[in-house]
């Protein structure tokens, strides 16, 4: 699966990506099988472009600033990520294996965080995320999107790898196509003078949000819940953008659409809870519901309470909610409230905020 960014904020088109990126497939983002056992199989790698300066990136964390004459000798994976995007983080344990696995031998990986929500651009939010995601490897901070317009990329996530000269050799975006990546990664290490490399990763252990996601069941998409991007909203009330209005659930919500109850302010990026008792209902199918969300303006943490059709999710809780359904906003990030167990079918989900000033920014689904 693959994000794209908005027509709104796409203010540039691609400039480095050559013809061999345009006429590349996007399809297949799914994840594939563990990589055969055929480390010396080579890929045609045509070259893609000189990889642009990193010179834009406003910050680094684990590392001094990197700079492109620096990288020289080393293949490097330049991945376009933003830690609360679902896409970016079911990445992670293939770019951290790989990490680990191939930085004796010259891979270095740069994570390039390019923010979609504004809280993305808080350089605390970002140690912080980084840290619990166990991302070790150096992490430039692209506030301002100089790097992504360097590169000319348009998705999160986005792979690039480059050859120890300097050049582009292959690019991925969104999920899936591991085990060619990892080909030529050990190709280009290769290609460098590391010919005596340890065997190939495969699929790599995961846990909780960074778990591929669960392709053949998920009829639901990424759905925003501010105005801006905002689809399948069913209240009858009509939205009264940055207002503090109070909405309704209908009887019944069809597969794909979603309610406010209580009242709210819906925003451009977000909607707010102006009161405890706010929920939010989606009818969804998918195995895992995952929700964006901030606690209140304060920080103070945020209490909650999930139900799969008016029940508590029992063993179809998801890593940040209890069995009875009961969990707690701390921090702004992705909050995966339901995994289901056993066989997935369509479920209204809810979500009841027992504290105000809650924020919830995007659904998305695995």
């Amino acid at each position: 699966m693959i994000r794209e960014i908005s027509n709104q904020e796409n203010a540039m088109k691609k400039a480095l990506i050559i013809a061999a990126l345009i006429f590349t497939s996007i399809a297949g983002l799914t994840q594939t099988p563990a990589m055969a056992a055929t480390p010396n199989k080579s890929e045609t790698l045509p070259v893609e472009g000189i990889v642009p300066p990193l010179t834009g990136a406003a910050d680094w964390l684990n590392s001094p600033p990197l700079s492109v004459e620096q990288l020289r000798g080393k293949v490097v994976i330049v991945n376009f990520w933003t830690y609360s995007c679902i896409n970016c983080l079911r990445t992670l344990p293939y770019l951290k294996t790989w990490s680990k696995k191939y930085s004796d031998q010259g891979l270095v990986i740069i994570g390039v965080h390019t923010p979609e929500f504004p809280f993305e651009r808080s350089l605390a939010n970002v140690k912080r995320a980084t840290r619990d995601l166990g991302v070790d490897y150096p992490v430039a901070i692209d506030n301002k999107y100089a790097v992504w317009r360097a590169f000319g990329n348009q998705y999160w996530p986005a792979f690039y790898v480059v050859d120890a000269t300097g050049h582009i050799r292959y690019h991925q975006f969104g999920e899936g196509n591991y085990d060619k990546s990892e080909r030529v990664v050990r190709q280009l290490l290769a290609e460098s003078g590391h010919t005596s490399l340890p065997t190939p990763a495969g699929v790599p252990q995961a846990a909780g949000t960074q778990v591929a996601s669960d392709e053949k069941d998920v009829l639901s998409t990424e759905t925003y819940l501010g105005y801006k991007q905002a689809n399948g909203f069913a209240s009858p009330e009509k939205v009264a953008p940055d207002a503090l209005r109070n909405y309704t659930t209908p009887a019944r919500l069809s597969l794909n659409t979603w309610s406010l109850q209580g009242p709210w302010t819906v925003s451009a990026d977000q909607a707010q809870a102006g009161a405890a008792s706010g929920k939010i209902s989606y009818r969804f199918h998918a195995r895992d519901l995952h929700l964006v969300l901030a606690p209140a303006a304060d920080g103070k943490p945020v209490r909650f309470r999930v139900t799969i059709d008016g029940a508590a999710p029992g063993a179809s809780h998801g890593t940040d909610v209890a069995a009875d359904g009961s969990g707690m906003i701390d921090s702004v990030r992705l909050y995966q409230l339901i995994r289901q167990a056993g066989k997935v079918d369509d479920h209204t989900f809810t979500i009841e905020f027992l504290d105000a000033g809650a924020k919830a920014y995007a659904f998305t689904f695995g």
